[in-house]
């Protein structure tokens, strides 16, 4: 459908893809004040309880997901207000610019900024500096887990209580890991879409794309110190049943790294970041969809976390596929594994 539009220069796929994904004006909520404010000149929707509270709450920013392409505070309306109402919560939800029009950076700098904005002004939102909490979905879980990084140094700040990623994309060095395999076609995100989304917030243009997925666009000796990291080898043997290929080797392309090198940085693929950083992490909260190809990138975090002494909940949905939290009551459809991975979430916020 989105094509057909570009082709008639209607519009490009992407303004349709927005269009469709933009989410309806919900009403008031009886139980939340939600208000619309900049932090930091970012766009951002606070959702606040409107229940007395016997002490300041827990406070949690959210960043959604959409490829770092779609996605706007209006589609995540229901989760955040799911989030804040039932985890008795605080919840900030962050506009973030998108890509192609904004490229990385700009994502990450946006959460960030605001996340600093929101850690300086606590007490104005009635939130305990001891229970703030970054989490988003998708692309989102790639910003939190990005974010997370950059402030787990920082001593100007109150410390980050937890992370919550839920079916992040952590790396795009290796779009051949088992589960770009096995779940190559399935919706909502297929094994293409996750490298064409990748390069748009990294370039704007998805150029390269099937170097990229061929794995030539990332040199050999790279490759190999990353092994220990981004591997097959790291993922328990129970997500390899279903049929999985060895990776060919395929020839390196020295023109194709120079307009991704930046792939490499962990600002953009957390799951790079050297140990002296993954070990300074807050407790997390990973969930994981057995059908997603991004299944794999969850599960190498996972064990990244815990090989450097952190604390981890792991919450995976053998029914689940990409995008599923986002559907638990969509359009009169629902899905109860949705909800189930929804309320994992609330219940992991309630222990904190």
């Amino acid at each position: 459908q989105g094509r057909i539009l570009e082709k008639t220069g209607l519009c490009s796929q992407i303004t349709f893809g927005r269009y469709v994904r933009q989410g309806r004006k919900l009403g008031q909520d009886p139980k939340l004040f939600i208000q619309d404010l900049q932090f930091n000149e970012v766009p951002v929707r606070v959702y606040q309880p409107k229940a007395t509270s016997d002490g300041p709450r827990r406070g949690i920013l959210f960043f959604h997901g959409g490829g770092w392409v779609f996605g706007s505070l209006d589609t995540y309306e229901k989760v955040c207000r799911y989030l804040s109402r039932e985890s008795d919560s605080v919840v900030v939800s962050v506009q973030y610019r998108l890509a192609p029009e904004h490229k990385y950076p700009a994502a990450y700098e946006d959460c960030l900024n605001a996340t600093q904005h929101f850690l300086q002004h606590l007490e104005h939102y009635g939130v305990d500096p001891a229970r703030v909490i970054v989490c988003g979905d998708s692309a989102g879980g790639n910003l939190a887990a990005a974010v997370s990084q950059t402030l787990a140094g920082r001593s100007d700040l109150p410390r980050l209580r937890a992370q919550i990623l839920i079916y992040p994309g952590l790396q795009a060095l290796d779009f051949n890991l088992p589960s770009y395999h096995q779940n190559r076609g399935v919706p909502l995100l297929f094994r293409e879409r996750a490298a064409f989304f990748a390069l748009l917030y990294l370039n704007g243009n998805a150029l390269h794309m099937k170097e990229v997925l061929e794995g030539s666009h990332i040199p050999p000796d790279m490759r190999l110190k990353y092994s220990k990291w981004v591997s097959p080898d790291n993922i328990p043997e129970e997500f390899k049943v279903r049929g999985v290929k060895p990776l060919r080797a395929t020839d390196f392309i020295a023109e194709v790294y120079e307009t991704v090198k930046r792939f490499c940085e962990p600002n953009l693929c957390p799951l790079l970041a050297e140990d002296s950083v993954v070990h300074q992490l807050p407790e997390s909260f990973i969930l994981t969809c057995e059908y997603d190809v991004l299944r794999d990138d969850g599960l190498l975090y996972k064990k990244r976390l815990e090989d450097n002494g952190v604390r981890v909940t792991w919450y995976h949905l053998k029914d689940g596929f990409h995008g599923i939290i986002s559907l638990y009551d969509y359009c009169g459809f629902s899905f109860p594994s949705g909800k189930k991975g929804l309320d994992s979430v609330v219940n992991f916020l309630k222990s904190l």
